[in-house]
């Protein structure tokens, strides 16, 4: 899906005049209905909850103590429900870039801040798909350097850009715990999302979590509907199909993809094509070298075998040997519940470790684990397993 220079100017002007009306008086065709706890709400000025745009609730998937980044952070409502999640020693960046919404969100801080009892949100004026440049910042300083005039303040305002973005990042790479965002992505241009995806995991910690609620079609979205912008800043004609909104993700790098959630019945119809919410959780694995610390993982099942992001196969009721990188990744979620975690009885520090060929899929022997000359004897006493009356492990 890419539109031309012209349709891409269109589009981006459209999202934000259909956002700025609807800062100001609120529009039911651009959101569905969700459901958010209730107790998160009730610091949340009414003028924000009004004025709310979005197709899911990615909120639960923050933890306390969280740096936290809302892509298209609108009126603050997503911002403000989960600065009560992360509590004070975490954190809450809001990114948007529309006036508008930025003015609403901004306008009720210092009322959420007293309710809550602590004020770690910081709303932020910045293109999504563009996450290292501040707008803010870069219209300050256009504007000191328009007064002098001179060939070289001419050649540093073109120049600006690029040092902000690589001296002065608005949001710098591996410092977030968690993205999340709410019916924004598909407002972004089909030209510029790669780049978004690549800033979502440049932002992101090794190990940190993308939770992303957006709208998904069933079929392709043809070409005269992605070149109507009504149907683009209305959450429609800029939805992924939904396979190829995972590939997204995973040619990004993310690992773990989980639809999480996935709405039954369709939002909306068009031209016989089914909209729908989808929310999709995905993980930043760590960059960390392979090292062979005799660690194993078995598949629990039902099915007869599975594969990971990079194309290791996991058969079912079998002791696969992983470096630690991998059993690190295995072992958290979203795959914990997947895997019986098998350590090593002697551990190996990651200092004295061997490097791990991780090109090969291998059975890990008992004997690896264990130890080469694990010659343990350990009889039942009747007290343990399968021993006296009240026993019931049997």
């Amino acid at each position: 899906m890419s539109l031309s220079p012209e349709v891409q100017l269109d589009t981006e002007q459209c999202v934000r005049d259909r956002y700025s009306a609807a800062s100001q008086e609120r529009e039911v065709a651009l959101c569905c209905p969700v459901t958010y706890d209730a107790k998160f709400l009730k610091v949340i000025p009414q003028e924000i909850i009004d004025r709310d745009y979005g197709c899911g609730d990615p909120s639960p998937y923050v933890r306390p103590g969280d740096t936290v980044v809302d892509l298209g952070s609108g009126g603050g409502k997503l911002c403000y429900i989960i600065s009560q999640q992360v509590g004070p020693n975490g954190k809450v960046i809001g990114v948007d870039v529309n006036d508008e919404m930025l003015a609403l969100a901004r306008k009720h801080q210092p009322e959420v801040a007293a309710k809550i009892g602590h004020d770690n949100v910081d709303f932020r004026y910045g293109r999504i798909q563009d996450l290292a440049l501040d707008l803010e910042s870069l219209g300050k300083e256009l504007k000191e350097l328009q007064t002098d005039g001179s060939p070289h303040s001419a050649l540093k305002m073109v120049m600006l850009p690029d040092e902000i973005r690589a001296n002065r990042p608005m949001i710098a790479d591996n410092s977030v715990d968690c993205v999340v965002s709410n019916c924004v992505l598909n407002l972004v241009d089909a030209n510029d999302r790669k780049q978004l995806f690549a800033e979502l995991f440049r932002v992101l910690k090794p190990g940190g979590r993308a939770a992303i609620s957006d709208i998904v079609s069933d079929e392709d979205v043809p070409d005269e509907m992605q070149k109507d912008s009504q149907l683009w800043s209305g959450c429609i004609s800029g939805a992924w199909r939904e396979d190829l909104f995972l590939e997204e993700f995973s040619d990004a790098g993310f690992v773990g993809l989980t639809i999480d959630k996935r709405q039954t019945e369709a939002w909306q119809t068009v031209n016989g094509i089914e909209f729908r919410s989808v929310t999709v959780i995905a993980i930043k694995p760590s960059s960390d070298d392979c090292l062979e610390r005799n660690q194993a993982v078995i598949y629990r099942g039902p099915f007869e075998r599975a594969y990971d992001d990079e194309g290791h196969v996991y058969p079912r009721g079998v002791r696969m040997a992983v470096c630690d990188r991998t059993y690190r990744l295995l072992t958290s979620e979203p795959y914990a519940d997947s895997f019986h975690a098998i350590d090593p009885l002697k551990e190996i520090s990651p200092d004295q470790a061997m490097e791990y060929d991780c090109s090969k899929d291998r059975v890990r022997h008992p004997k690896e684990t264990k130890g080469l000359q694990y010659n343990l004897t350990i009889q039942n006493d009747g007290s343990g397993c399968c021993g006296g009356e009240d026993s019931t492990c049997c």
